[in-house]
């Protein structure tokens, strides 16, 4: 074993810059089977550097984004009445969150809408487990992650990108409704992409559900008490938000929603 090898395998990983940090795309590819977990999202937002080569340049990465863009599309182009659910990977299978999501997924399904999640543990396997015994649609959009998310069982289509931007436009573009769990920066994320797309009328107002009141509430006490009160929003941006802890009111409230915009028919 080399001196190298050795010193790599010896000495911890660290998440911030050390001595060892490539400093270009093509450098850390090459130490990436020894050292360095590089993603395709790390690579593309990375500021390029003078010695990076060409074909690890933005300007090839294009094809493998557009790649993922036709797979997407064609894989998930029979989903009319798609549904995402969105909240913690990291809940167990005994949580009344995950038993929740679980029969949200089950009623979406029995109402004819498509049950869309990120396709890993927690609340996304629980939404799409609900959806998968139901016998309706249960989609899986999958990330891949240094971390490796695994994929969850209860999913009649499954996918998995490489790049988060086109991840997220598959489940905007797919969805007439979200369901938001309980959950993290990930779950925070999905909500306020979506709120800030409606908001600016980058896509029509569709239902935006927080299941929990008790978690949500102290988020929404400082959306009013302090965004509102700067006048950052209004009280109109307020409205695109409809608290519930019920999954039964939650399916309703998306049906009702979805038949007044026209998004969906009146024999789904």
């Amino acid at each position: 074993m080399s001196e190298d090898n050795k010193k790599f395998e010896t000495e911890p990983i660290l998440v911030h810059k050390t001595k060892d940090e490539p400093k270009t795309i093509a450098e850390a590819k090459e130490k990436q089977a020894v050292v360095w977990d590089f993603s395709e999202d790390e690579a593309l937002l990375r500021s390029p550097e003078p010695d990076d080569v060409f074909k690890s340049s933005d300007s090839w990465r294009v094809f493998r984004i557009m790649s993922e863009c036709v797979n997407g599309f064609d894989a998930l182009a029979t989903i009319t009445r798609g549904v995402s659910l969105f909240g913690s990977a990291r809940t167990p299978e005994d949580h009344e969150y995950y038993n929740a999501a679980r029969e949200t997924g089950k009623l979406l399904a029995e109402s004819g809408f498509e049950v869309i999640t990120g396709g890993g543990p927690g609340i996304m396997e629980a939404g799409n487990r609900g959806a998968f015994e139901a016998g309706g649609v249960s989609v899986g959009v999958n990330i891949e992650l240094p971390f490796e998310q695994q994929p969850n069982p209860y999913q009649t289509h499954e996918l998995t990108f490489k790049y988060f931007m086109i991840r997220k436009t598959m489940f905007i573009k797919y969805s007439n409704a979200y369901v938001i769990f309980p959950g993290g920066f990930g779950t925070m994320d999905e909500l306020f992409e979506a709120l800030t797309l409606i908001q600016t009328r980058k896509i029509r107002n569709f239902p935006v559900v927080l299941f929990d009141s008790t978690y949500w509430k102290g988020l929404l006490s400082w959306l009013t008490s302090t965004m509102l009160s700067e006048k950052n929003i209004s009280e109109a941006d307020l409205s695109f938000m409809y608290l519930t802890d019920s999954p039964q009111d939650a399916v309703d409230f998306i049906t009702t929603c979805c038949l007044e915009n026209g998004a969906i028919k009146e024999n789904i």
